[in-house]
């Protein structure tokens, strides 16, 4: 019997590739999205217009959006971190934008060089942009249980950020276990307050598998209410500004086990092995 639909955000072109020291072409990144587009996803993250002095290895994100073979029914989704960032994004025919802000200052600061305050200062444009276009808008929160710098972070604080970015105009909001500290009651607490203030139905878990806790994180969110996770092919990524976090929790294993749990994820697990393998040979 099915529990219903459950969906993976393939986040593994963007945020699963942008902490790798090798630079990979262009037309590899097309290729893996390609692949991806015709595994069953209906959003792909595959772009983030930051400065390439910052994150190098998304110097090419033009180049992919345009390269790629676009499939009717998905969305290819870009990173802006600003309005310079959004002007590129709209040029190259991003479907949807996504802005990420931080639970902990710590993190804000090394992350963005920016206070969170002064990272919504930085939004407002581009979601008042955005609107005028009708360019879906999601929100990231990073350091949703604990902070590389700044220890643990209350779920109050989660809540906060969530609430300003749900507030402004975000479609849907991605709660992000940065370093991958959380354990299924932390991130419990932590919905707990989230979802007195963002319909659950508008949230998304984005668990890092540093300590193998991911794929229980996402029991706990199920049965909490979420029903969107973000996850990378072949496990890729990390956080340049978060030592020792391990990467996404790999798109695969969540797909196995949210089928083997009964949930519709639509998305062909054949694929999304070829693609795993892909992305393994990209890592060099």
């Amino acid at each position: 019997m099915s529990l219903g639909p459950c969906e993976i955000f393939e986040v593994g072109p963007r945020d699963g590739l942008q902490n790798e020291k090798r630079e990979i072409p262009v037309a590899e990144k097309v290729a893996l999205v390609n692949k991806l587009s015709a595994a069953g996803f209906r959003r792909i993250e595959c772009a983030s217009f930051v400065s390439p002095k910052w994150v190098p290895q998304m110097a090419g994100s033009g180049e992919v959006l345009g390269g790629i073979s676009r499939t009717e029914g998905v969305r290819y989704a870009a990173l802006t971190p600003n309005m310079r960032g959004y002007e590129d994004a709209v040029a190259a025919k991003a479907d949807e934008i996504a802005i990420f802000a931080s639970a902990s200052e710590g993190f804000s600061q090394k992350n963005i060089n920016a206070s969170i305050e002064e990272a919504f200062e930085r939004f407002a444009p581009i979601l008042e942009e955005a609107r005028h276009i009708d360019m879906p808008v999601r929100g990231y929160v990073s350091c949703v249980v604990e902070c590389p710098y700044d220890g643990k972070v209350a779920p109050a604080d989660v809540a906060r950020v969530a609430d300003k970015l749900f507030a402004m105009g975000c479609y849907e909001v991605s709660l992000g276990d940065t370093i991958g500290a959380g354990t299924p009651d932390s991130i419990a607490r932590m919905l707990l307050a989230v979802r007195d203030v963002v319909p659950v139905g508008r949230l998304a878990g984005h668990y890092h598998d540093t300590h193998g806790r991911a794929m229980a994180n996402i029991d706990a969110s199920l049965s909490m209410g979420v029903r969107v996770f973000d996850a990378a092919v072949a496990g890729l990524g990390g956080c340049p500004y978060a030592p020792g976090a391990a990467g996404n929790v790999a798109t695969e294993a969540v797909n196995e086990h949210l089928t083997a749990l009964g949930y519709d994820t639509g998305v062909d697990q054949a694929v999304v092995l070829e693609a795993a393998e892909m992305a393994r040979a990209m890592r060099g």
